[in-house]
C-alpha cells in the first residue's frame, strides 16, 4: 500500500488516479499511524513552500513524516514535494524544509517565461536502472517557478535544461526520491517512474 500524504495542499486526486491506472492499491490520508503502515509514501504538492510546509506542521505531519523517512520508508516527492525534501527555500521568505538533501530551493533565472509551463527533455547524469525502463528521449511536464540549488552531485539522477538553466528534474538518495515534473502527467514515461517507485525502488 502507497500512502498519499494529505495536508489539505497538493495534486492528490491525479496521483491517487495514475496509482490506481497502474493498478498499484494506495490511499490518501492525514493521519500517522495509517500513514506508518503504509509500505511507502508519495508527498504531493502544488503552491507556495512556506504555505505546504505550514499546513505539515499545523496537521501534525512534519515529525511523524520525518521519522518514517529516516527510519527507511521510501518517500517520494512531487513537484513542490520534492523542494520539500531539502533543507530550506527562499520562496516569500526563508523556510526550513524536511532537510532529507543538502541544498536550497531558490527562484528560476532566465530570460524564459516564469514558471517555466510545459513539456522538457529528462537528461540522465549516469546510468540507473530507472533509465532502460524509459523511452530512448523522455520528455516530462513541469510547472515550477522554483528549483533546487546548491545540492550534493551525487543525489542528482536527471535534469532538463530551460533555455541555458540546469533545473535538477529527478534525484534519488538511499529511500528518498524527489520529482521536480508531474510524473503523473507526463505520459507514458511519467507513469514508468511511477511504476518503479511503487515496484522496485528500496
Amino acid at each position: 500500500m502507497i500512502g498519499i500524504i494529505d495536508y489539505g495542499m497538493g495534486n492528490l486526486r491525479s496521483v491517487e488516479n495514475a496509482l490506481a491506472k497502474l493498478q498499484k492499491p494506495c490511499l490518501i490520508s492525514a493521519d500517522p499511524s495509517v500513514l506508518a503502515g503504509c509500505e511507502k509514501l508519495i508527498l504531493p504538492g502544488v503552491g507556495a513552500f512556506r504555505d505546504c510546509m505550514r499546513n505539515i506542521e499545523e496537521r501534525g505531519l512534519k515529525e511523524p513524516v520525518y521519522e518514517l523517512a529516516v527510519s527507511g520508508k521510501p518517500l517520494l516527492g512531487i513537484c513542490l514535494g520534492m523542494q520539500m525534501l531539502f533543507e530550506e527555500s527562499e520562496e516569500n521568505g526563508i523556510t526550513a524544509g524536511f532537510g532529507f538533501l543538502r541544498g536550497s530551493v531558490t527562484l528560476m533565472k532566465t530570460d524564459l517565461p516564469i514558471p517555466q509551463i510545459g513539456w522538457n527533455l529528462l537528461e540522465f547524469t549516469r546510468s540507473h536502472p530507472l533509465q532502460e525502463k524509459l523511452s530512448a528521449a523522455p520528455y516530462v511536464y513541469y510547472v515550477h517557478s522554483y528549483r533546487a540549488s546548491g545540492y550534493d552531485e551525487s543525489d542528482l539522477l536527471g535534469y532538463s535544461m530551460y533555455g541555458d538553466l540546469k533545473v535538477p528534474g529527478l534525484v534519488v538518495k538511499n529511500n528518498i526520491m524527489g520529482c521536480q515534473f508531474h510524473p503523473e502527467k507526463s505520459g507514458e514515461d511519467g507513469l514508468k517512474i511511477l511504476n518503479y517507485f511503487a515496484e522496485e525502488f528500496v
